[in-house]
């Protein structure tokens, strides 16, 4: 097989259907296989098939699929095939009748859908929850007109191959054309058209339904998964695929070895980096969609691999949001990936691609451990290529890291008898690998094979009035494979092979488990503090970023510390001017605790005018600039004084990390009394605490995995579209075989993780920054799928976790009455309804009301030793899942003078009651006071359990005699 022959082939698949299917469906006399499926084939050289090559009444859309000198059967029936495993894998087939057909031959065949499981989707467009049947009705779309809709989408590709100069082409690059329309044709353009929503595309694009009777998975995700199966069957000389799962580890000690905010962040980046590296051996041999889980459509590192690796022209990228900015705001400083991946490649290469996957990883960490190294005696003044021993610790230390684990199952485990048609299923040797796995006797069903759902499917179902239901191939057993993979996965996991290194000298300040590195070993007998001519001592001198004085580390620790310096002149490089030759200057991810919690005050300050105390110009120019949250910037941005905002904390922060008592207490006399400038007073008393959360989705796994206790397991019946329920009931209520299938919950599918990948792209990498730095004045540091780790102002807290947890679900208060229609004119503001999110112009597809999250925050000095405030912070996070019995959230005050108040409760309510208590506390009318006092009458008050109403009549009473006026009513 040529490479040409794989993406053909792919691309071949991934236009087998038109993005505008379900709005043309049952409108357009040309069928949906007329539309721009049709026009993009001819535009790209491919022609009718003779009809004594292939019959076309086999499958009318992919007997176009041809080339100029025609295309290949074998081609022609991966594509076929893979279109048939995917439709299978994602949703249930659909009845056909026997009505009668001639064809070319004269032969009869049954080929109509049976008419009440039809949908006129333009005319009543619904979209479904995939995890909770929540529907999202967009209201009637019948007066879109169908060649302005068709013309719409064909110039949204055909500006795609202009752009990549291939529509003309003698010898196209078809790899370059697949991953163009891979990346970009979810992706209509901002600017012209779309702005006005023309015809109603705009926001809808992304969502559009492959199956109108099934509307709950896009078409998107019916073309990824196509192309995957597709590439899997042309790269294996049998035509088989496999699925791979494949780890990368250990996550949380690796991340939580950190001293300053900094380590935190370079920890989990570099996690998310070492995933795109081990996942990124795949996406070269296959492409990208061969990637189930996670979804790299949009992660900005995949964009720059596409752009710089691939060679895809710059002006697809063009309106990218990593293109457009400087700063450590950059999407592509957001940890984006997680730790492990789920993909579809050709049998025969699982392991070898496994294995490149592992070699692939390892090797980008050498390399980079390398060039610490070297960074490292250059600064220190060392000779780079003569002083060997750091190069060797740096070796010895990495070896087998990151550890990789992977599991492949072949689909080849399922036998079909009629291969024609992919029918008639035996699964014996798929019971036979699961056995050991299920601790049952070989061949005995367990699994997905022992559910209600499999003996419904397993067999066509006769609906006794001549109409036959589901013929399954074996895509329909994509659960069963995934578990299994998930099961071997598990096992090779617990099996975890490595070998101890011998580790002798002084050990690493971060971790206590390595040698730190040096330069001499006979250094590493002796205490550090005894030596001042170290590699480490020399680096501090000069690079206090990179270590602090005392400070030595070994080599993970250095390249956490030095990650993000190194990463900061990667972004330079990638927004390189003209021809990408000048670079960009891109400070590094810094981030103060001093900030954070000065941010409201800063923020005042700046309305005021930001005048600044004497002395400060004279201070300033030996301070370092400090980003601050992006909100603050935005809306600051032309005031003058931003500048000076930006020195203010850095102030404190090079005060405190000199250790200097004098020089801290000049430098908080300094910004106190510019501050207080905004207030006309003569000082003010600065604010000292800040906010820190780490955010979880609840049973995760649990939803991946499709476990009916999650509540994220729909019935069949329930993601019909409504049109075809009431057909399905009718039959139903003669039939109780249909009943029970209509009944069963959903298996999981490819359709699942690719819906869930999704919404987790879209929850981390879009809302959760918007509601965190757009909304409040807090920074991300890390948001990939359903973790998220951010700081805050104090003031910003209970809002913003309040906001995150029903983003997560997509269920706003204020929204939940909203028609969809009013909501989409608002484009600026964040709405969620029904389990979807709209944002910018863009409908996404949240979470639902199904899937639950715990939330941890801390509140803690900014002068608090971070590693114990993090330590407190997994704690409250924990606790929030174990005490709070998950879906709820906890806080923990962690007090200067020692000790710590904590509060764990559901979300709802009492996260309401904390948001009007604050505001009651904090109202100019209320006495400073009343805090204080409520403590002491709580000793003497009813209990509330047994007497809520006095309780609530006492209470009331006493804090009304605190404040005065509206405040007291």
């Amino acid at each position: 097989m040529t490479d040409d022959t794989l993406w053909t082939t792919k691309l071949a698949a991934r236009l087998h259907d038109p993005a505008e299917k379900a709005l043309v469906l049952l409108r357009d006399p040309a069928g949906h296989e007329g539309g721009t499926s049709r026009a993009l084939k001819r535009l790209l050289g491919f022609e009718q098939l003779p009809p004594e090559t292939i019959d076309p009444d086999n499958d009318e859309v992919l007997s176009r699929v041809l080339f100029k000198k025609g295309m290949p059967t074998a081609i022609y029936r991966h594509v076929q095939r893979a279109d048939w495993w995917a439709a299978a894998a994602d949703r249930p087939q659909w009845p056909m009748q026997e009505i009668p057909v001639t064809t070319q031959t004269g032969e009869q065949k049954t080929l109509a859908v049976a008419p009440w499981a039809r949908v006129d989707w333009a005319r009543r467009p619904v979209l479904i929850h995939p995890l909770t049947a929540e529907t999202c009705d967009l209201g009637s779309l019948a007066d879109t007109e169908i060649e302005a809709i068709k013309q719409r989408s064909f110039d949204h590709f055909s500006e795609l191959l202009v752009k990549l100069c291939a529509q003309d082409a003698e010898n196209p690059d078809w790899r370059k054309i697949l991953l163009t329309f891979w990346r970009f044709g979810p992706e209509l353009a901002k600017a012209g058209a779309d702005t006005e929503d023309f015809h109603k595309l705009g926001a809808l694009w992304e969502l559009l339904p492959a199956d109108t009777r099934v509307p709950d998975h896009s078409i998107w995700d019916h073309l990824d998964l196509s192309s995957a199966f597709a590439g899997a069957f042309a790269a294996d000389p049998n035509g088989e695929a496999a699925l791979l799962a494949l780890s990368i580890g250990p996550v949380q000690p690796f991340i939580a070895a950190a001293r300053k905010m900094e380590d935190f962040w370079a920890g989990s980046h570099l996690l998310s980096r070492l995933a795109w590296e081990a996942m990124r051996p795949v996406c070269e041999a296959l492409g990208p969609d061969a990637i189930l889980f996670p979804r790299l459509r949009g992660i900005p590192q995949v964009d720059l691999w596409l752009r710089d690796a691939v060679g895809l022209p710059d002006e697809l990228f063009a309106d990218c949001d990593w293109m457009k900015s400087s700063t450590d705001a950059n999407p592509l400083f957001a940890s984006a990936l997680p730790n492990r991946s789920v993909a579809v490649v050709p049998a025969s290469q699982a392991r070898a691609l496994a294995e490149q996957c592992t070699q692939a990883v390892r090797g980008w960490l050498k390399r980079l451990g390398d060039e610490i190294v070297s960074r490292l005696l250059h600064e220190a003044g060392l000779d780079v290529e003569g002083t060997q021993t750091p190069y060797e610790q740096m070796k010895e230390q990495l070896a087998g890291f990151p550890e990789v684990y992977w599991a492949a199952v072949p689909f080849s485990l399922i036998r079909c008898r009629d291969m024609a048609r992919q029918r008639d299923l035996d699964v014996a040797r798929l019971l036979g690998a699961m056995a050991p796995f299920f601790g049952v006797e070989s061949g005995k069903p367990c699994g997905f094979l022992d559910t209600a759902a499999w003996k419904a499917l397993g067999k066509e179902i006769d609906w006794g009035d001549g109409t036959t239901f589901f013929a399954p191939n074996p895509g329909v057993l994509y659960p069963a494979v995934y578990d299994l993979a998930e099961r071997v996965l598990a096992a090779s996991k617990a099996a975890r092979p490595f070998a101890q290194i011998k580790q002798e000298g002084w050990r690493d300040a971060l971790t206590g488990e390595a040698e730190w590195l040096t330069a001499d070993r006979a250094q590493l007998v002796k205490s550090y503090r005894q030596q001042t001519d170290t590699l480490w001592a020399r680096v501090a001198k000069r690079k206090p970023s990179w270590a602090k004085e005392g400070e030595h580390l070994g080599a993970l620790s250095a390249i956490k510390r030095l990650w993000p310096t190194i990463f900061a002149e990667e972004v330079g490089k990638a927004l390189a001017t003209g021809e990408r030759g000048e670079q960009t200057a891109v400070g590094r991810f810094v981030v103060s605790t001093h900030t954070m919690a000065l941010a409201h005050q800063l923020d005042q300050w700046l309305e005021k005018g930001g005048s600044t105390a004497e002395g400060f110009a004279e201070k300033a120019k030996q301070a370092e600039s400090i980003a601050l949250p992006r909100r603050l910037v935005r809306r600051h941005a032309n005031n003058p004084a931003l500048a000076d905002a930006k020195k203010l904390p850095a102030l404190l922060e090079a005060a405190q990390d000199s250790e200097d008592e004098k020089g801290l207490a000049e430098a908080q006399a300094l910004v106190k009394k510019t501050l207080a400038r905004a207030l006309g007073k003569d000082e003010v008393k600065l604010e000292t605490y800040y906010a820190l959360i780490m955010m979880d989705g609840d049973r995760m796994g649990a939803i991946l995995s499709g476990d009916e206790t999650t509540g994220t397991a729909i019935p069949y019946r329930k993601s019909f579209h409504p049109d075809v329920r009431k057909g399905f009931d009718e039959h139903a209520a003669r039939q109780a075989l249909i009943k029970t299938y209509g009944d069963q919950k959903r298996a999981i599918s490819p359709n699942r993780h690719l819906a869930i990948s999704g919404a987790l792209n879209d929850f981390s990498q879009t809302v959760v920054r918007h509601v965190v730095e757009e909304e409040h004045l807090g920074r991300v540091m890390y948001a990939g799928g359903d973790d998220v780790l951010a700081m805050l102002p104090v003031a910003d807290l209970l809002c913003c976790i309040g906001r995150l947890r029903h983003a997560y679900s997509g269920t706003l208060p204020e929204d939940e009455n909203a028609d969809w229609g009013a909501l989409r004119g608002d484009r600026s503001k964040l709405h969620c309804k029904g389990g979807f999110a709209f944002l910018d112009g863009r409908l996404m597809r949240m979470m639902g009301s199904s899937a639950t999250a715990s939330c941890g925050a801390v509140i803690a000095h900014h002068q608090a030793p971070l590693s114990a405030v993090m330590r407190e912070l997994r704690a409250t996070e924990r606790r929030a899942k174990r005490e709070g019995g998950r879906d709820a959230f906890s806080i923990t005050v962690i007090k200067r003078s020692g000790g710590a108040l904590s509060l764990t409760a559901k979300w709802g309510e009492p996260l309401t009651l904390l948001n009007d208590l604050r505001a009651f506390l904090a109202a100019k009318d209320t006495s400073r006071r009343a805090v204080y006092h409520s403590l002491e009458w709580l000793t003497d008050l009813p209990d509330p359990k047994t007497e809520p109403q006095m309780l609530e009549s006492l209470l009331a009473y006493q804090l009304a005699r605190q404040s005065k006026g509206d405040t007291a009513k």
